[in-house]
């Protein structure tokens, strides 16, 4: 499997990275274009050790992961846009109760169940916002089929790194898609698990105190000794539920700094000749193939033109937008929606510049020649 050239698609790269992660467990319920990610787990799981098993729905399956989860295992499930909204409270319990896990969403176009084979990028805000309440959420979208590899590997590292849920939000294209990858060794791969107290040491364990002063509470595994309550109501450090306004607050407040004050970590872009750009297209995803291309044909016409590319979605790396140099006067957006980042692109940028959409939401792809056309209507209507 490495050093050597293999034709993969996107979803088995991200079963084959889960797997080098440390994943050994899986729970999932098939759904088009995810499907391929449970059958290849299914087959690949039992080979090292770990379990898999289908749910009879995707509630379930994200409940049997929380569960996986707690008892030691590192778990993750992968589904698609009516699926991902099935998963919604179960991924908001997860983030309250502070369970590493990782969702795999394959994007196809909705609302509902929409086309189920066919791509778009439409669930950026439900990744984001699907569940209720205030809680942060990590988001990565890969763009090519060795980069789902990578970033299914860090997706796992940043969820246990950080006691959280962790998305990574691919589309149709990027599931499907057969490219040549190298694989690295596995041995050369960075793996980070979650951090535990030293039960040689311990007497007593509070599973919501911040004992580090970083934010994330060391974690036991159900079953080794230190039985604790878990609840998807507000709780204090021992588990236990309360409406206290202080406690509440004081909760929150951890869950949200312990990913705020970690941002240069989790952020991760990607810039394409933006040093002189006077134009730059932001994308994510399959979508940020185009853009490339795009981008270096107008280069070849001496067009002022760079790119921004967004590996991290949410938390959103306001930095990216912020650091474009002063010649950047208009910035495009390029989504398969109907304009979700768009706003928030907008609302970071405070007026600095003229923002524009690209958006296309018919189930086919964001060509290049549409990136170049949009590109200049953009400069002639300057």
């Amino acid at each position: 499997m490495t050093n050597k050239p293999v034709l993969m698609q996107g979803n088995e790269a991200c079963v084959e990275g889960a797997i080098v992660a440390g994943m050994r467990f899986y729970a999932g319920y098939p759904i088009t274009p995810s499907t391929e990610i449970a059958e290849i787990a299914a087959e690949r799981l039992p080979k090292v050790g770990g379990k898999f098993i289908q749910m009879e729905d995707e509630i379930a399956s994200m409940g049997a992961v929380i569960g996986a989860s707690l008892a030691g295992l590192k778990s993750m499930t992968a589904t698609s846009g009516p699926g991902f909204s099935l998963k919604q409270e179960n991924i908001g319990y997860a983030c309250l109760t502070e369970v590493p896990c990782v969702i795999v969403d394959v994007q196809r176009g909705g609302p509902s169940t929409g086309l189920p084979t066919l791509p778009a990028q439409g669930d950026v805000m439900q990744a984001r916002w699907g569940t209720h309440g205030d809680h942060p959420i990590i988001v990565l979208s890969p763009s090519y089929v060795r980069e789902v590899f990578d970033m299914t590997v860090r997706a796992f590292n940043l969820s246990e790194k950080y006691r959280t849920p962790v998305i990574l939000l691919m589309d149709e294209v990027i599931g499907h898609m057969r490219e040549k990858v190298i694989l690295p060794d596995p041995s050369t791969v960075e793996v980070i698990n979650r951090k535990k107290p030293d039960l040689s040491k311990i007497t007593k364990y509070n599973p919501y105190e911040d004992v580090d002063g970083d934010g994330i509470p060391p974690m036991v595994n159900f079953g080794e000794g230190f039985p604790y309550h878990v609840t998807g109501l507000i709780h204090d450090v021992y588990g236990a539920p309360s409406t206290n306004p202080e406690v509440t607050f004081k909760l929150i407040s951890r869950l949200m700094k312990k990913i705020e004050n970690n941002i240069d970590d989790i952020i991760d872009y990607e810039k394409l000749y933006t040093e002189d750009a006077e134009t730059v297209v932001i994308s994510f995803g399959s979508t940020a193939r185009s853009v490339t291309r795009a981008v270096k044909i107008l280069r070849n016409d001496n067009v002022k033109i760079g790119a921004l590319r967004l590996k991290t979605i949410w938390p959103f790396p306001k930095t990216a937008i912020n650091e474009l140099p002063d010649s950047v006067k208009n910035i495009i957006v390029a989504e398969m929606n109907y304009g979700q980042l768009i706003e928030t692109i907008e609302a970071t940028s405070k007026g600095k510049f003229n923002i524009f959409g690209l958006n296309k939401f018919n189930g086919e792809l964001i060509s290049p020649d549409e990136v170049i056309n949009k590109v200049r209507e953009v400069l002639n209507n300057a």
